[in-house]
């Protein structure tokens, strides 16, 4: 990662604490963890707050096309970096809440969602519209990963039941900083 990356995630935190929610992009334990499910030549994957490109980059090393990605950012300087670095990606700046609205058919069905987006310091209904726009683009066996610095899953009980969605623990990348736990929601089988 450049300087250039670093200071433009920083002005984009320092414009925006809640939108970005840390002060450093990922490290590569996170993103090696976030991605881990996602197989090679599996189809297209969404990536929604893809930041400098950290998880993206995991993508690729993992063997999913480039071609394959579209990658979701609202800073405009995050997403100029975006597409200087990844110019067969489809860089998309908007907001993640507005996915059911975007009318993004051209995407469906995507096979995995993986998110950086700061789920905990949302309202549920944000997080609800970030949810459902996600998997009203994904096939039924679609799988919505996201990570967190809490104790627990970011999505609050009452917003995966009312979605009828169900979370699993993928794991814990201890070498981040600071240390990530990473979630794997998915359509309930009941």
């Amino acid at each position: 990662m450049t300087i250039h990356d670093r200071t433009a995630f920083l002005r984009a935190w320092l414009a925006a604490p809640l939108r970005v929610a840390s002060i450093a992009p990922s490290g590569p334990a996170l993103a090696r963890l976030i991605t881990s499910g996602i197989a090679p030549g599996s189809g297209h994957v969404l990536e929604l707050g893809a930041g400098t490109g950290a998880f993206t980059r995991a993508l690729i090393e993992r063997g999913v096309d480039e071609a394959d990605l579209t990658l979701v950012e609202f800073d405009m300087d995050l997403v100029a970096i975006l597409r200087r670095k990844f110019p067969r990606a489809r860089v998309l700046r908007m907001d993640a809440a507005d996915l059911a609205e975007a009318r993004l058919v051209s995407l469906s069905p995507i096979v995995a969602v993986v998110s950086g987006l700061p789920l905990l310091g949302m309202p549920d209904a944000r997080v609800a519209a970030v949810l459902a726009g996600a998997f009203g683009l994904m096939g039924d066996g679609g799988a919505f990963y996201q990570f967190t610095y809490g104790p627990g899953c970011p999505v609050r009980g009452a917003v995966l039941r009312h979605l009828q969605l169900e979370s699993r623990r993928v794991g814990r990348a201890l070498a981040n900083l600071p240390p990530a736990t990473v979630y794997r929601i998915a359509r309930s089988e009941h």
